[in-house]
This record gives structure tokens, C-alpha cells and sequence, in this order.
């Protein structure tokens, strides 16, 4: 009896149904409402930047820029304000995520030993700051019997550790590296700090990579506490600059304010949108390629903590 062939079942081709094809469509104008919601203001706040002001506050330029000027960007180029706040913030988003970085992960770890029997009092008073505190006038009187008011170091150790982080950091730590990688490492004679520098921090590269993002782009926009605890024009950051520029109309030390006319305040228009495109672009240039770290980091928040 010959042997019978056989064949291989037919794949069911499964059509979409109506209800499939109409969630897709909707989701997919929702996609691109959005993106224009989002990304039109900052479309116009490039074109306006090498507009004629007076066409734009006649709302002339919508989608397209017109009578082309770079008044602004040369304003911007020769204003040592701007370098000088540039320099400031750099400083500060360096040496102040070094620092919140150093005071995290360690307290993270500590946090996380289960050997530590103080350590959910400890993190009680952590917590606890995120809900109370004692306020702007204390705060300050603080920090100025400290004798740190208008100086640099304010702005590099002021919110050393952040609450939120620090739980992200010691639930990743607690969930995410199992406790017989620390037996192991006893057996072999290693101490607490050997283990944290060999083994913790190199197997908690997401979530430090996570927090250096967080803590980089909290002090990059951060101008409250420069605006509270800074009356020196040497030390403001880049976004106190903007700040004076945008709110105050401050005109520049080339002479924007002298010019005859109404040309004056189209001028300061034009630098004030030149401004914001300078002082966002690092950030804007940088944010594509840590997109995945920050969705990374929500995740970390949300399912582990």
C-alpha cells in the first residue's frame, strides 16, 4: 500500500473586520492630530526666528517663513549673556548629576539590603519630604545662614537625591538582582562596597542610565531655585537668560531698545524666538537618540514600583 502524502494544512487567511479597520484609522488621525499639535509650535517658533517680526505679529507667516532676517541670531552671537549662561548650565547639569548620582545609587543599595532593619523608617523620612516641607521663607533662611546664597554651589547640590529616583533606583535594585549574587560574592570574600562597585553598578546600567537623564534634564531646565537663591548675573543659568529675555524685555547691551521706531520691539520679538531656539536645541537634538532610556525609565516606575 503506497504511502499517502501528506500535505500541509492551509494557512486560514483571517480578515480584518470593520470594527479592526475603524479602530486603526482612528488611531491613526489621533496619531497625526496630535504630532501636528505638537510639532507646529515649534515649526513656527523656527520660522518666526528668521521672519520679519512685524509680519508675524500681523499674522502673515504661518507655514512658511517670510522676508527672511537673521537680526536675531547675530543679536544672540554677539551677547555674552547667552555664553555665559550656556557655560553655567553645562557646569551645573554636570557636576550636579555627578553628584545626584553619587548620593543616589548608595542610598538605593542601602535601601534595598534586607539586612538593613532601619531601612523602611529611614525611607519614611525620604518619603516624607515628597508630601511636606517647611517652605520658601525657612528654606531660604537656611540657605543663607549657610552662606550659600548667589554662589555656584547652591545650584549643584540643591536636591541632592530626589525622592522618586531614589525609589526607582532601590526597587530595580531589589527586584532585578537576585540575592544569591550577594551570597556568592560573600562566599568568595567580598565586602558591601566591593559588591556594589562590581557587581550592583554593572548590572544596574538601565536604571543609571535612567536617572542621569532625569537628573540632567531637571537641572537643564531648572530656573526657580536660580531665581530664588541667585541675585548674581555671573552665575545665572541659561534658562534664567531666556527668562529675562522673554518676560522682562531686557534689551541688549548692543542697543536693540535704541533703535528709532517700531522696528525696536520687532526686533526684540525676533531675538526673543531666536532665544528660545538656541537655549531648546541642545536638548532637541539630544532627545531622539535617549528616547528609549526615558520610555525605559516609565517602565521601571510603573511595573516594578
Amino acid at each position: 500500500m503506497a504511502d499517502k502524502k501528506i500535505r500541509p494544512a492551509k494557512k486560514v487567511k483571517r480578515d480584518s473586520s470593520w470594527q479592526d479597520r475603524l479602530f486603526g484609522a482612528v488611531v491613526i488621525i489621533l496619531s497625526i492630530f496630535v504630532f501636528v499639535v505638537i510639532a507646529y509650535p515649534l515649526w513656527f517658533i523656527i520660522i518666526a526666528s528668521i521672519s520679519n517680526s512685524n509680519l508675524v505679529n500681523l499674522g502673515k507667516v504661518t507655514i512658511w517663513p517670510k522676508d527672511i532676517l537673521f537680526y536675531g541670531y547675530q543679536q544672540i552671537a554677539e551677547d555674552a549673556r547667552i555664553w555665559t549662561g550656556y557655560a553655567n548650565t553645562i557646569l551645573y547639569v554636570v557636576a550636579g548629576t555627578i553628584l545626584n548620582m553619587a548620593v543616589t545609587m548608595p542610598a538605593a543599595y542601602a535601601l534595598s539590603r534586607r539586612g538593613f532593619k532601619a531601612r523602611n523608617k529611614v525611607m519614611f523620612y525620604f518619603v516624607f519630604t515628597m508630601f511636606f516641607s517647611g517652605g520658601l521663607v525657612p528654606l531660604y533662611m537656611t540657605v543663607s545662614s549657610l552662606g550659600l546664597i548667589s554662589t555656584k554651589t547652591i545650584l549643584i547640590i540643591f536636591v541632592a537625591v530626589n525622592t522618586y529616583n531614589l525609589i526607582i533606583a532601590r526597587t530595580f535594585i531589589e527586584t532585578s538582582i537576585p540575592e544569591d549574587l550577594y551570597e556568592a560574592a560573600v562566599l568568595d570574600g567580598c565586602s558591601y562596597f566591593n559588591y556594589f562597585v562590581k557587581v550592583v553598578l554593572p548590572l544596574s546600567k538601565a536604571v543609571i542610565s535612567v536617572l542621569i537623564l532625569y537628573y540632567a534634564v531637571f537641572h537643564w531646565n531648572d530656573f526657580f531655585n536660580a531665581l530664588l537663591f541667585n541675585s548674581n548675573s555671573k552665575n545665572a543659568p541659561l534658562q534664567i537668560i531666556l527668562r529675562e529675555i522673554l518676560l522682562l524685555n531686557q534689551a541688549f547691551s548692543s542697543g536693540v531698545g535704541s533703535v528709532q521706531g517700531g522696528y525696536a520691539q520687532g526686533a526684540a520679538d525676533q531675538v526673543k524666538y531666536a532665544v528660545i531656539i538656541v537655549s531648546t536645541l541642545p536638548i532637541l537634538c539630544v532627545y531622539p537618540f535617549i528616547q528609549k532610556y526615558f520610555e525605559k525609565g516609565v517602565m521601571i516606575g510603573a511595573v516594578k514600583g
